[in-house]
């Protein structure tokens, strides 16, 4: 079943593969490096999935624990998977406490990627398709 994703991270290259990835995969993606236009996204469109890093302006920031909350108030429905090259313990707590459904460590591969974000929204929509 396709499905809406929002792939939110700063890398191009990760953004591209993602993008091709499920595009191939026959989902509607859209893609950004920027929190702002994340939320800007999450407030026009409606998403099954959002693929959020930890890290969008450098290797401090946490943007993508804002964007977690965002969308966890904004869009409840909407399920989250964090992909982050820098996870520590902490972080990932810190993420399942706002509201992630799935947090992953960079680098993990596509096809495992897939699985989890379509477990994922299985797990909260489990009403087969029609």
């Amino acid at each position: 079943m396709p499905y809406r994703l929002l792939i939110v991270d700063d890398e191009e290259a990760i953004r591209f593969a993602m993008e091709d990835y499920f595009t191939t995969a026959g989902h509607q993606v859209d893609c950004t490096h920027q929190a702002a236009e994340a939320k800007a996204l999450l407030a026009q469109s409606r998403y099954a999935a959002v693929i959020v890093d930890l890290h969008l302006t450098g290797l401090q920031g946490t943007e993508g624990l804002d964007i977690v909350s965002y969308v966890r108030q904004q869009c409840p429905a909407t399920c989250i998977i964090m992909l982050t090259a820098y996870g520590t313990p902490d972080i990932e707590h810190e993420a399942r406490r706002r509201g992630v459904d799935a947090f992953l460590h960079k680098p993990t591969p596509l096809p495992e990627i897939a699985q989890v974000v379509c477990a994922v929204i299985r797990a909260r929509d489990p009403k087969p398709p029609s």
